[in-house]
């Protein structure tokens, strides 16, 4: 007889994967969203595979470094604050050592431990490592893992890039008559993908991830299109 197993994730792995995850797919989705509306408004306009091309392009380079820069500011933004909560519990446990470990005593026993039990368990965690006892206790956030800067950004710039090129190649390969169409179905099954692939790898329900990312990719397409093929009737 095997044993069972148990294969939910929890605490900090979950977190850290689903931070990956999400940083992934809002990339991946961005990027063939945003360059399928935009060469596809542009093929509304005029079927010239140089324009398309070079329109592609510049959103394909534009978005990724919109996207790389964006994540960057924010992961660092949140990276200082962690790092000034650290520096302002490291300061108190250095100041008010005993009113520390009450209040580490006081979160634990918030967490249903008894006050005996809290405070055996506070004092061990100080003697360990108090910092990354209050750290993780009382602000939530792991000394040893915090979010890089530069990892997210590349992550993004990445994820952006690869989603963008499906459509891009999708408009400027095929023949003139087939390049829309081909776009639109490619765009389309990608967003099927990675609507699944999201809702699989956070352990969440897939056919509504699935119909979101459809549904926005479509509606994106449908509105450039028609404002491209109207400029274009307009000889804009």
């Amino acid at each position: 007889m095997t044993e069972p197993t148990h294969d939910e994730a929890h605490g900090e792995a979950l977190g850290s994967r689903l931070n990956w995850l999400r940083a992934a797919v809002l990339g991946a989705n961005d990027g063939i969203v945003s360059t399928a509306g935009l060469v596809v408004g542009v093929a509304g306009a005029t079927d010239d595979r140089s324009t398309l091309l070079t329109a592609g392009l510049a959103g394909l380079l534009a978005g990724s470094m919109s996207m790389a820069s964006g994540e960057y500011v924010s992961v660092s933004t949140q990276r200082d604050s962690e790092l000034a909560a650290l520096a302002t519990e490291k300061r108190e446990l250095k100041e008010q050592p005993e009113a520390e470990l009450e209040e580490l005593t006081e979160l634990l026993q918030g967490r249903g431990l008894s006050r005996e039990v809290a405070h055996e368990a506070a004092v061990q965690l100080t003697e360990r490592d108090a910092l990354k006892a209050h750290a993780r206790v009382e602000l939530g956030i792991d000394p040893d893992a915090l979010t890089s800067p530069w990892n997210a950004a590349g992550a993004s710039f990445l994820a952006f890039t690869v989603g963008a090129l499906l459509p891009l190649l999708a408009i400027v390969l095929p023949p003139a008559d087939w390049r829309l169409w081909v776009t639109v179905v490619s765009v389309l099954a990608a967003l099927v993908l990675t609507g699944w692939s999201s809702a699989r790898l956070g352990a969440a329900e897939a056919r509504r991830a699935v119909l979101r990312n459809v549904a926005g990719g479509a509606l994106a397409m449908v509105v450039t299109y028609g404002a491209g093929a109207l400029l274009g009737a307009a000889g804009a």
